[in-house]
């Protein structure tokens, strides 16, 4: 297989808009429509979306792969969240390595300190576990987590020793690199399904539920209020912030298409018309093209908006079922 960045030097000269460190759409999918008589799909791993040759596969044949994570200080470090651990490539993709033992396993999401590469948070089914030595040997940190599967968690870039973990009995917060983790109480008890916050205002976080919609903080998780009322009961399994506006938000879930707000989540406007399915499970912004929303959805493929889900545009990858949907950063030079 070859390495991302290899796929990408072909591009480079088509794709002078991007901005350094560039990066590139990817998903965690697997392509389960076509399965016939069999709990294996067709194909799954990791995929990305290249200007001129649309979705190609990356990294390692691995039927479980839930997101993946690359080292914001060196791109050749990249990481798998995978149900059998977490899968480490040194070499920007070229090969690859299982970094945790029998002990660790239903990784869901990977997330790396942006000031210190050798400290890695892997979410799990069985709790986070933590590395300060980039991988080489784990340690379980659930002090305070209550219960123990983890869907979702981000880690904040300003404050690297902050966390903010969904777990199926709530939103939990450390700020002690995870030695101890305490429950935010303003959002239900309930399972979380995504956690996502604002890159030009990092005091907007938006969190979703299931079976008890969104919820929104604007003071940097300091309080949190139940937001897009018309989704409240729903199982809302994506959201994002758009990266040039904060105020930008989105939403998704079963049954229920995607819902924006355009004004920081004082009024919200469903926009399942045009998608190939109600059924959303992933939503990104796109960090290179403003205002562009990503959305996946179950099994009947990506869709793209440039006006705030008013019109889709077919993305491609149908016949998918998405974990995650997002842009990875990349070293642009040439290999």
């Amino acid at each position: 297989m070859r390495s991302l960045i290899a796929l990408l030097s072909c591009t480079v000269a088509l794709t002078t808009t991007l901005a350094e460190p560039a990066s590139v759409l990817f998903t965690a999918a697997a392509f389960t429509k076509a399965q016939r008589n069999s709990s294996i799909p067709t194909d799954a791993g990791i995929f990305v979306r290249l200007p001129d040759q649309g979705w190609v596969p990356y990294g390692p044949k691995i039927q479980q792969v839930n997101s993946a994570a690359v080292d914001p200080s060196n791109p050749d470090r990249v990481f798998l969240a995978c149900g059998n651990g977490v899968v480490r490539s040194l070499d920007g993709g070229a090969t690859w390595r299982m970094v945790t033992g029998w002990r660790e396993s239903d990784i869901t999401v990977v997330q790396i300190d942006p000031t210190n590469g050798q400290r890695i948070y892997a979410a799990s089914g069985w709790g986070i576990v933590r590395s300060f030595n980039g991988g080489e040997s784990w340690t379980h940190v659930n002090n305070g987590l209550g219960e123990r599967f983890v869907r979702t968690m981000l880690l904040d870039q300003q404050q690297p020793n902050r966390l903010l973990a969904g777990t199926t009995s709530g939103l939990f917060i450390t700020e002690s690199w995870g030695d101890r983790w305490k429950r935010v109480t303003d959002v239900p008890d309930v399972n979380i399904l995504r956690i996502r916050r604002g890159e030009s205002d990092p005091g907007t976080w938006l969190v979703v539920t299931e079976g008890r919609g969104a919820f929104l903080s604007t003071d940097d998780g300091k309080t949190w209020n139940a937001t897009a009322p018309a989704a409240a009961e729903a199982n809302v399994y994506a959201c994002a912030v758009d990266p040039h506006d904060a105020g930008r938000l989105a939403i998704g879930g079963w049954a229920i298409g995607v819902w924006v707000s355009t004004d920081g989540g004082a009024s919200w406007t469903q926009r399942a018309e045009g998608l190939p399915s109600p059924n959303v499970l992933t939503l990104t912004f796109d960090p290179h093209q403003t205002g562009r929303l990503w959305a996946a959805s179950f099994e009947e493929g990506v869709a793209f908006s440039d006006d705030s889900g008013a019109t889709w545009q077919d993305g491609g990858l149908d016949g998918a079922l998405t974990n995650d949907l997002g842009f990875l950063p990349l070293k642009p030079a040439a290999r």
